[in-house]
Formats: structure tokens, C-alpha cells, sequence
């Protein structure tokens, strides 16, 4: 038998084991390495000097409030100073229409006549009752007849001119002001019914508007309510004409806070001599309520939460971030008005760097 091959077999036999042990011993090597690790991470004293060693370099500035203009600007539409829809008080027949859409009126003018077969009737009714009275106040001057008597007569006489006046108004219509008759809902000889027939829900035979002067009704948020007042310049910019912008007047301001959407309602008059603007067209409104003390801050230094509106900065205080929550207020250029009860005048603001920071993070204010 050859010694070689009995000799392999038992050094196999004795290297098996010794490569087991190896292996078992590293794996507990490095199990204790990876235990070690962690426990250095959890070791104050390890997080601080790898906290030390993430200090972020840092420019900042020092705050103070700046004079601004305050200025509001909101958008809405144009429309006529005054608008009429006219109409009889009571259903009839149309006699005759005397304009048409687009005609411009003056006050006073007739535009429509009713069928004035009832006012005629009320015509001759009053005739023989004002000679019935006349006849009856003769008597009374001599006292042949009573007292009750004459003033019953009288009552008649007042009655019947008063339904003389109210037919006579209503079944010839004028126009209430200068204007253009801007809707036509009849023709000569229909009869006009009475029922909803405009876009503002009133029944009408004919609308008249007035386009000058105009006025735009503007809902201005509560914040400014205590600013804004009667007589006031606003600028008006058309969406048609924006270089030809056009300084009207506050006209009024209701006295009412809208609960829904926390606003009011501000009426302002433009004048449109050379009727360039029309009801209905798009503007811009922007009304100064003078000069006040702002917080204003470099644009870069703002900085805008993913996925949402919320927009924040960052002040150094005793060599920490501390991160701020604002509410934005007016843009000048590059730099932002801020709002917000945690800044101060006075707080060192970081606009260099911030980008990197998260609240509390250690900082070290650098020179330029």
C-alpha cells in the first residue's frame, strides 16, 4: 500500500476543522465590529464631534424695517354706473317702441308707449268727479251741505287724480338718465307680460345703461377695511388698454364685513369721457392707502416647502438655525415683505447658505 495516500486523507481530516474555526471566529469579529460601530454613533460624545464637524458656513444680515408704499391691487370687471330695466307696474298691451338697442338718450326722453285706453278711461272719471267736487264745494261755502258729505267728495276728487298720474306714468316711459339702451325685449303691439326676462332676473320692455361716467365694485380683503375711505384715488388699468390707465374715485364703502369669504365691497367711479371703456370689460384696480414700516428681505433668502405654499427663512440665533414660518406680503423688486410675530428688527437673517439648513442646525456666521 502506497504511505502517500493514507498520509491525505487524515491531513484532510485535520485542515477541515481548523477552516471552520476560522470562519466562525471572523464572523464574531466582525458582528463585533458592526456593534462597535454602532454604539459609537449612540456615544454623545461621537455625535458631537460628527455634529462639530457638519457646522454650515453661513452669510447673514441684520433686519430692519424699511418705509413702503402700501399698495392693494385686485382684479374685477367694469360695469355702468347706473342700470335700468324699464317697465310698466302692470301687464298691457305695447302701442309703440321708440329706439333701439345701441341708441343713445336723454333724460326724459319717451322711449315707450303703453296702450292708454285705461288712462283715458281714468281721464274722463276724473273730469266728472272734478266737477261733482266743484259743484259740492260751492255748497260747502254756504254750509247747505255737511261736512261729511264735502269730504267725501274730495277723497273721490284726490283718488281720481292720483290714478290719472299713475297711468299717465305708466303707460308713457322715459328715460330716467343720459345713457344707451343696451337691451330690447318687445316689439310694437306684443303685450308685455310681466314675467323675468333679463339677466338680472327683473321683467323689462327695454334696459338703459349709463357708460359715463363708469364704476368697478371691487371685494377687498377685512385687513384693509380700517384704510380704505370715501374719496380716495384708485387706478383703474382696462385688460383692453393697459398703457391708458385712468385715476378714479372711491365712491363708497359698505359698511359690512362678508362673513363667507371675510371681505367687503368698495364702489369706485371712473370717468370715461371719451368712452373708451365698456360694462363688462376686465380691470385691475390698485389703491395706494399710504406709506408704512415693513420688514423686507433679499427674495433668495425665502425659501418654499415642497408641495405646499408654506414659505419660510432662517435666522441665526447663538450660533443655531432657527427656521421661521412667513406669510408674504408685497414684492419690491428683489426683495419681499414678510409677516410673521417670531421676527424681530434687529434678528440676523441668513441669505447665504440657508439652502442647506434645517431647524436647529449648528451654523458659523462667515464675513464677505
Amino acid at each position: 500500500m502506497n504511505i502517500k495516500n493514507l498520509i491525505e486523507p487524515i491531513k484532510m481530516k485535520k485542515i477541515f476543522p481548523l477552516f471552520l474555526t476560522l470562519l466562525v471566529v471572523a464572523a464574531g469579529c466582525s458582528s463585533q465590529n458592526k456593534d462597535q460601530a454602532a454604539s459609537d454613533l449612540s456615544n454623545p460624545e461621537t455625535a458631537a464631534v460628527s455634529e462639530q464637524q457638519s457646522i454650515e458656513n453661513v452669510k447673514t444680515m441684520r433686519l430692519e424695517k424699511q418705509k413702503i408704499a402700501r399698495t392693494i391691487e385686485y382684479s374685477s370687471s367694469i360695469i355702468a354706473f347706473e342700470e335700468v330695466h324699464l317697465a310698466s307696474s302692470s301687464p298691457g298691451k305695447i302701442e309703440r317702441i321708440s329706439v333701439e338697442i345701441s341708441d343713445r338718450v336723454k333724460k326724459g326722453d319717451i322711449l315707450v308707449q303703453m296702450d292708454r285706453t285705461q288712462l283715458h278711461q281714468a281721464m274722463v272719471n276724473l273730469k266728472n268727479t272734478e266737477t261733482d267736487f266743484m259743484r259740492l264745494d260751492t255748497l260747502n261755502k254756504v254750509g247747505s251741505i255737511s261736512k261729511q258729505q264735502y269730504d267725501q267728495m274730495k277723497a273721490r276728487y284726490e283718488i281720481a287724480q292720483s290714478n290719472v298720474e299713475f297711468l299717465q306714468e305708466n303707460t308713457t316711459l322715459r328715460a330716467p338718465f343720459d345713457g344707451v339702451i343696451s337691451g330690447k325685449y318687445y316689439e310694437d303691439g306684443e303685450l308685455y307680460s310681466g314675467v323675468p326676462n333679463t339677466s338680472a332676473g327683473k321683467a323689462a320692455i327695454l334696459s338703459i345703461v349709463q357708460i359715463n361716467p363708469l364704476k368697478v365694485v371691487v371685494n377687498i380683503s377685512e385687513n384693509y377695511f380700517p384704510f380704505l375711505k370715501t374719496g380716495m384715488d384708485a387706478r383703474v388699468t382696462s385688460g383692453l388698454y393697459p398703457e391708458k390707465p385712468i385715476i378714479g374715485k372711491v365712491l363708497q364703502v359698505y359698511p359690512t364685513i362678508d362673513p363667507s369669504t371675510r371681505s367687503f365691497t368698495c364702489e369706485i367711479k371712473i370717468d370715461n369721457r371719451n368712452e373708451l371703456l365698456r360694462p363688462g370689460m376686465f380691470c385691475r384696480v390698485s389703491i395706494n392707502l399710504g406709506e408704512e414700516l415693513a420688514l423686507v428681505v433679499p427674495a433668495v433668502a425665502v425659501l418654499k416647502m415642497q408641495g405646499s405654499n408654506e414659505r419660510y427663512l432662517f435666522l441665526e440665533e447663538d450660533g443655531m438655525a432657527r427656521r421661521i414660518t412667513v406669510t408674504l406680503g408685497k414684492r419690491f423688486d428683489d426683495k419681499l415683505e414678510v409677516i410673521s410675530d417670531e421676527i424681530r428688527e434687529g434678528s440676523n437673517l441668513i441669505v447665504n447658505g440657508q439652502a442647506r439648513l434645517v431647524d436647529g442646525a449648528p451654523v458659523k456666521v462667515i464675513s464677505d
